[in-house]
């Protein structure tokens, strides 16, 4: 999630915002000039590091938790940091080897894979690692009623195959009546109904909309809805270390982590919020304080990689820790742990559905 920077910096306020960062993931505590002088190796005086990062907390990059203390990284400072500053952290042979032996039992299926990657994260990192597995072809909606509110506000229920019944509440920008609601109920159940996701494509969208003259804008915002129930619906996300968070001063706060912890063990605020991130790219995804779309991880960041399979994506791993976070340690291990479980899965020849390769005679 890069973002356009207004404001250029000189190269030498890169080098103090860098060592900043880097410093306050080590310490978890407010940078000086001193320290920045004595332990970071920055040759300038340290005059010059204050002016510098008294303007570098003028541009939002840095804040000052008190008057007499040193800064800290602000979200626009660890942002900056991870688009621009960030670098590649190399593993030691030791550390490649201890992933590789966490990854290399026989993997016969994706929930094993999903398992050994996840504890492999969580271990390599120190932080709480997920693993989210792919939403399962198939899943279609037999039944559809939308139920009006108030004139911006609808209630969708959806009645599976299998008799389970989803709920989706609806904020509309417009206002609607109950005969648009009848309306979109018979256009849904008779265009929708059995219909997979993956085939719910534009003539068809444009199809609904032409049925729905009287409020045609209603259309694309339902099925949005739609599919990200569907989406949730087969998800499958399991967590490993989650304890590992109270080692970090950021959760010390006891009824934030409690709540933190709630929202991981309810699970459907963070597989609601995944659902919405584009599954089709290999991208590494990082979201960093309020960019979350979980309000109770204001203060942590996720970062979210989806894992392929015979060029299918199965499933995706993530990590959850404090903005304070290891940002090349972590990058690096989900970049290898996504190409090694590639590479171990082609070898076994364990597509989805497929029985392990056996070796010719």
């Amino acid at each position: 999630m890069e973002i356009e920077y207004e404001i250029e910096l000189s190269e030498r306020k890169k080098m103090i915002l860098k060592a900043i960062v880097e410093a306050h993931i080590k310490l978890g505590e407010p940078v000086g000039s001193k320290y920045l002088t004595q332990e970071m190796g920055i040759s300038y005086s340290s005059a010059t590091i204050r002016n510098e990062m008294a303007e570098l907390e003028e541009m939002g990059f840095l804040e000052q938790p008190h008057t007499s203390a040193g800064r800290i990284p602000s979200e626009l400072g660890y942002r900056f940091y991870v688009d621009t500053l960030l670098q590649q952290y190399d593993m030691t042979t030791k550390e490649a080897n201890e992933l590789n032996t966490m990854l290399s039992v026989k993997m016969s299926e994706i929930d094993k894979i999903l398992e050994n990657a996840r504890k492999a994260a969580s271990a390599m990192t120190n932080y709480t690692a997920m693993t989210l597995r792919a939403r399962p072809t198939g899943i279609t909606i037999k039944k559809y009623e939308m139920v009006y509110l108030e004139p911006r506000s609808i209630l969708a229920v959806m009645v599976t195959m299998t008799d389970s019944v989803k709920t989706k509440s609806i904020k509309l920008p417009f206002d609607v009546t109950k005969l648009d609601m009848e309306q979109l109920t018979i256009v849904l159940n008779e265009e929708l109904s059995g219909v997979d996701i993956d085939n719910i494509n534009i003539s068809l969208m444009v199809k609904m909309e032409n049925r729905m003259a009287s409020c045609p804008g209603i259309v694309n915002i339902v099925v949005k809805s739609i599919y990200e129930t569907m989406n949730e619906l087969g998800s499958e996300i399991q967590f490993e270390g989650v304890n590992r968070l109270l080692q970090y001063p950021e959760y010390k706060n006891f009824d934030k982590l409690q709540k933190m912890i709630s929202t991981i063990e309810d699970k459907n605020d963070i597989i609601r919020a995944i659902s919405t991130i584009d599954q089709s790219d290999d991208e590494t995804k990082i979201f960093i304080g309020s960019e979350n779309m979980v309000k109770i991880m204001d203060n942590s960041t996720l970062i979210y990689k989806n894992l392929k399979l015979g060029g299918k994506t199965i499933g995706a791993i993530g990590i959850i820790g404090p903005c304070r976070m290891d940002y090349s340690r972590v990058l690096s291990t989900i970049d290898k742990l996504s190409d090694e479980i590639g590479r171990l899965t082609e070898k076994q020849n364990l597509l989805p559905g497929a029985e392990p390769r056996k070796k010719e005679r």
